[in-house]
């Protein structure tokens, strides 16, 4: 991917000096990465709000509260779970930080499932259907509050950042069953 972005760069630079707008290239290139300073500092303060939230969540018990009422559609999704206790609660935290917006809050319960299900499985080489069923929702994201996306627009100088969360609500649910109905599809053909 490095080698890409340096060929884009290499040739919007050769492109700006063979039209005589290098000026207008350095130009823009500064003003850009101006910017995308002022997004990632708009960042922080989103992200920093959203993570003591759920921290205060963990604390008072709140994201175990959701993970429970999660683990129950859960063993539908992944029979192969019913034993493994730690892998249920880290698939449900992931999911609930997940659903809220917090994608970095729920990557770490992510790792610790891919963890717990890969110690249950006996071909190491091989991913379990319930770790590609797993990938592929994840990957998927389903959100109700798409709280870092709120905020680059917030940080973007967009009057109303908050109309997204419909639109984005019905597009990762579509995507969300999707992933998952592909996934149990798929899972019949490769055992």
């Amino acid at each position: 991917m490095n080698y890409i972005f340096l060929f884009l760069i290499i040739i919007s630079f050769v492109c700006a000096a063979f039209n005589h707008r290098l000026d207008v290239a350095v130009d823009e290139m500064l003003k850009a990465s101006q910017k995308a300073v002022e997004i990632a500092f708009g960042l922080i303060g989103i992200m920093g709000f959203w993570l003591g939230i759920v921290k205060i969540a963990q604390k008072s018990g709140l994201m175990d509260l959701l993970s429970k009422i999660i683990q129950k559609p859960l063993l539908l999704i992944f029979p192969d779970i019913k034993n493994n206790e730690e892998a249920q609660g880290n698939i449900a935290l992931n999911i609930s930080a997940n659903a809220l917006g917090l994608t970095n809050a729920a990557t770490p319960f992510g790792i610790k499932a891919m963890e717990n299900l890969q110690s249950q499985n006996k071909n190491k080489s091989v991913a379990t259907n319930s770790m590609c069923t797993f990938l592929a929702i994840n990957t998927a994201g389903f959100q109700i509050v798409p709280a870092v996306v709120i905020a680059i627009l917030s940080a973007n100088g967009m009057e109303n950042p908050t109309q997204i969360i419909l639109p984005t609500l019905i597009v990762t649910s579509v995507a969300f069953l999707s992933a998952l109905f592909f996934a149990k599809i798929l899972e019949r053909f490769f055992k």
